[in-house]
């Protein structure tokens, strides 16, 4: 139940993550460079503060699990996180959102599913299917937006969606998924003096509007997000975790019809049917696979 509560949460952060990067860039309230400072510092600085609370009321108690204090992240983590960051907000505004979700999440579910097949993770014939379904049914619904991407939009893109894989597999192995990611936020820090070099430029393109959208994106839907993600990763296996993330485009949709007064469409209807269907044959199946065991 813990697994299916924090990843259903984190998928809607996600999701939400994304309307407020599409409204953000696309609207042209802020560019790429300044939107990444921004969400890499609320999130730091919120996390930093909600961490502090909970190490000092952690302390406090009379038994507690020493290796909760020895969980501070890691570079590589923290390295993913700010590639993923970054590249993603320069790709959104290089390519259509259709194309873009066909890319980033093409690299996420290589990245991850490879990795569950080097670890030997094994999925029945009725997983790999219902796989084989979720990816139909996205291509389905992201292909008729899709166009001829650049190469160099493509190119930053699919490093997002890698980078994406590779921070999501390292979430397996945490202790604390508050202390790993607020320290994975802060070790991202260290990246912003490079970053202002080329956001400096751009300065006059940031508006109240944009802040206040990065701001939230960093301290809300990305920070207590990841911390979610993070603990559901360990409760999931590499492959789990890559499939249940066809669900984020479709959540970003509903969002967007929601909040943005996008349309809904007869083809995203049947897409989502089939790829929330498809999602939950191959969840189900991996549990009963598991209760013999």
């Amino acid at each position: 139940m813990k697994a299916t509560l924090y990843t259903i949460i984190a998928l809607i952060a996600f999701a939400a993550n994304s309307i407020f990067c599409r409204m953000a860039l696309v609207e042209g309230y802020i560019d790429p460079w300044n939107f990444t400072i921004i969400r890499l510092l609320s999130g730091a600085a919120s996390l930093g503060i909600i961490m502090v609370i909970y190490t000092y009321n952690l302390k406090r108690k009379a038994t507690f699990n020493p290796a909760i204090l020895k969980d501070k992240g890691s570079w590589l983590s923290s390295i993913s996180l700010l590639f993923y960051a970054l590249c993603f907000s320069i790709a959104y505004v290089e390519l259509d959102a259709g194309t873009g979700a066909l890319i980033l999440f093409s690299a996420v579910q290589l990245t991850m599913i490879g990795w569950g097949i080097y670890k030997k993770e094994q999925l029945s014939a009725l997983q790999w299917a219902a796989f084989v379904v979720a990816i139909a049914g996205f291509v389905y619904l992201m292909l008729p937006s899709a166009a001829v991407p650049s190469l160099f939009g493509a190119a930053i893109m699919a490093i997002s969606g890698m980078a994406w894989g590779i921070y999501s597999i390292r979430g397996q192995v945490c202790v604390s998924p508050l202390r790993t990611t607020s320290f994975n936020f802060i070790r991202s820090l260290v990246a912003i003096p490079l970053l202002l070099l080329v956001g400096i430029s751009h300065i006059q393109d940031v508006s109240i509007e944009g802040v206040l959208l990065a701001s939230t994106s960093g301290a809300v839907t990305s920070g207590m997000g990841y911390i979610l993600w993070y603990a559901a990763m360990p409760l999931l296996k590499s492959t789990q975790a890559a499939v249940v993330q066809f669900c984020v485009p479709v959540l970003a949709a509903i969002g967007g019809a929601l909040f943005l007064s996008e349309q809904l469409t007869m083809r995203f209807i049947i897409a989502s049917t089939i790829i929330l269907g498809a999602v939950l044959v191959f969840v189900l199946n991996k549990k009963a696979l598991r209760e013999p065991t």
